[in-house]
């Protein structure tokens, strides 16, 4: 592939500049926009040169907000919604556009990362907090081109603090309602040669019941540290090392006897979590020709317990592994012309067995496959202002065999960049799981599920300091795999056989998405609503039915207010319509509005304070079925940066 990938570019190279120079699209103050965006193509860009649907939360946004876990801050962002079983480390499934949990993307610090032994291969927030995070940006829509399998919904990239001085820390420490605790530190630096970062916190809290009516609460435990290493070797090589690790301690309420009802019970989950990255970079041609060898590695280990087992405590364990290499080259053809193209070999494989009394010592279930892929993209300042985009994807996976998807974006900065208008349309796809492949119920027959995706809008700068925006979008989805019972017509219905997977499900998902932000002196304000008609498509009962956990309509606003004395005092309000907990539409979870007061104060330079007052109200809401959710809290802290 590289040997491929440099003949191309030679060509390429030889090649006159054909189109006039371009400048960049100034905004309408008459400077030029410094806003870069990294997900969209995998290169920094401008972002007036996207034409996808992309939100970015820096690290101001994130420290104003006081979120602590990601999935409350991404829940605030357009098109976003989450449902979780109970409190902060309870299962937590994020969705983006109404696509199911496990067709979002997630990226952390260049990996991807997902787990291979869970049923449908996504990734569970429940125990990823803010911690050392500097920076997300949210792609909503199918995003397989550059992003590979599972990315039909979108793409959460996250990328942790990178130090700028020669020497810098930070420590924060937080505690409040619910015996809650939080802290915090990091340390790192940067000179002409090394670039290097630690960090570490741990998070406690006695929690909430699970069970919506329970009395027992269940508590949370996170311990969690990263580290960056970056090392440049020349002008034109470097050495990046990154590295991530998160153990989890959550209870839950399950099903406890004589009656097996939902109910409190003592039961608890360990989550362990392991990321690591190895890249070496390799500018050539006066820094047109980058290139990057990668190697990223994820470990997901989980272990489930039940203190009132009989024979065994442990009820539960899975290990799920995946190994990727990657390269990816990108070079810059003339100015405004860009070409992005790459290889992916992934390796994953899973472990897990279900133990109880009946069966303490399981036969676990194993499984492993691999998945090869090639991808292009071409980026072009076609005439001033004017941004297009294409690409195509092709992977070849052990199972089920070859797959080809497309896209196509076109980003359009008018009046000195005041007005911009973005349209796309794209592919993505989600490769069969681990588990749905080879598990007791496994298919190894299975195709990948498909989705076509369009998304269009206009982005309008009314001043300097208010933007209006809104983005319509559609996605059609085929081949989902689920879940199909035994006995039936199914060929791999024997006897004995609960079920099987299968590609037998279909949905569409229609919607629009309005945001508007205005900034004055010292005020701030911001705002989004997104509707949402999400509906099974599936032939049989659950035809037109709405898809569990969507809303149909969901509203965030915020207003910061800025005081002379470098105070500064905020009010956040998140408004989620009606949805259903079933595929039948027989559950209804009654829409809801959360309130929430914060303020910071900054001491000095270096030091602040802050607190807020989460759920004012103290709402009573559900986002799962019989699951609990925090009433009111307050929480103050400190945060120090040197």
């Amino acid at each position: 592939m590289l040997i491929a990938s440099t003949s191309f570019v030679a060509i390429l190279a030889a090649m006159p500049a054909f189109a006039e120079a371009p400048t960049a699209a100034p905004d309408v103050a008459g400077h030029i926009s410094d806003e870069i965006v990294v997900t969209a193509t995998r290169t920094p860009q401008p972002l007036y040169k996207i034409g996808s649907s992309i939100t970015v939360l820096t690290e101001a946004v994130i420290k104003e907000s006081q979120a602590v876990a990601v999935s409350d801050l991404l829940s605030q962002t357009p098109g976003v919604s989450y449902s979780r079983n109970g409190g902060i480390g309870g299962i937590t499934a994020v969705r983006i556009r109404g696509a199911e949990t496990d067709q979002t993307t997630v990226v952390i610090d260049g990996v991807k990362i997902n787990d291979p032994a869970v049923t449908g291969g996504g990734y569970d927030f429940s125990s990823l907090l803010i911690g050392d995070i500097k920076r997300i940006e949210i792609l909503r829509g199918s995003q397989s081109i550059l992003w590979g399998s599972q990315a039909i919904g979108g793409v959460v990239n996250i990328v942790t603090d990178v130090p700028t001085q020669p020497f810098q820390a930070s420590a924060e420490a937080e505690g409040g309602s619910r015996a809650t605790g939080y802290g915090r530190v990091g340390l790192g630096g940067t000179d002409d040669k090394f670039t290097w970062r630690v960090a570490g916190g741990y998070y406690t809290t006695d929690g909430i019941s699970s069970y919506v009516n329970g009395t027992e609460k269940d508590g949370h435990r996170n311990a969690g540290a990263s580290a960056r290493l970056g090392v440049v070797l020349s002008d034109a090589l470097s050495v990046d090392l990154r590295g991530l690790y998160i153990r989890g301690r959550s209870e839950f309420d399950g099903f406890p006897a004589p009656l097996y009802a939902f109910g409190d019970t003592r039961e608890y989950g360990v989550y362990r979590q392991f990321l690591g990255y190895s890249g070496v970079n390799l500018d050539l041609m006066d820094g047109r020709f980058k290139n990057r060898f990668a190697f990223g590695y994820t470990d997901l280990d989980r272990d489930n317990f039940d203190p009132d087992q009989v024979v065994t405590d442990r009820t539960f364990n899975s290990l799920g592994r995946n190994k990727r290499w990657e390269y990816q080259g990108s070079f810059a053809l003339a100015e405004g012309w860009d070409a992005v193209f790459g290889a992916e070999y992934e390796k994953s494989s899973f472990n897990s067995a279900f133990a109880s009394s009946f069966d303490p010592n399981p036969i676990p279930t194993i499984g492993k496959t691999n998945i090869a892929s090639g991808f292009a993209q071409l980026q072009a300042e076609v005439v001033t202002g004017l941004t297009l985009t294409g690409g195509l994807r092709y992977d070849s996976h052990s199972t089920f065999g070859d797959h080809l998807v497309g896209q196509a974006a076109a980003a359009w900065s008018l009046n000195e960049g005041s007005t911009i208008l973005r349209a796309s349309f794209s592919q993505g796809f989600k490769a069969p799981t681990l588990y749905q492949l080879y598990s007791d119920y496994g298919n190894p027959g299975l195709t990948p599920e498909t989705a076509d995706s369009w998304d269009g809008g206009i982005e309008q700068h009314l001043t300097d300091k208010i933007i209006v925006s809104a983005i319509g979008f559609y996605r059609k989805t085929k081949n989902q795999i689920d879940f199909v019972n035994c006995p039936g017509t199914h060929p791999l219905c024997t006897p004995g056989k609960f079920g099987v997977y299968d590609n037998t499900a279909a949905s569409r998902a229609k919607g629009v998405e309005l945001t508007a932000s205005a900034e004055f002196d010292a005020l701030s304000l911001q705002a989004n609503y997104t509707y949402t008609d999400a509906e099974n498509r599936t032939p049989g009962a659950n035809l037109g039915k709405q898809l569990a956990r969507r809303p149909k309509n969901a509203a965030n606003f915020t207003a910061t207010y800025t005081w002379p004395v470098d105070v500064s005092t905020g009010v956040g309000v998140r408004y989620v319509g009606d949805t259903f907990d079933s595929a039948g539409n027989t559950i209804t979870l009654q829409d809801y509005t959360l309130v929430d007061l914060r303020a910071s104060w900054q001491i000095n330079e270096t030091v602040e304070l802050y607190g807020r007052i989460e759920n004012l109200f103290d709402k009573a809401y559900v986002t799962t079925n019989n699951y609990g959710t925090p009433g009111r809290g307050a929480f103050a802290g400190v945060r120090a940066k040197f």
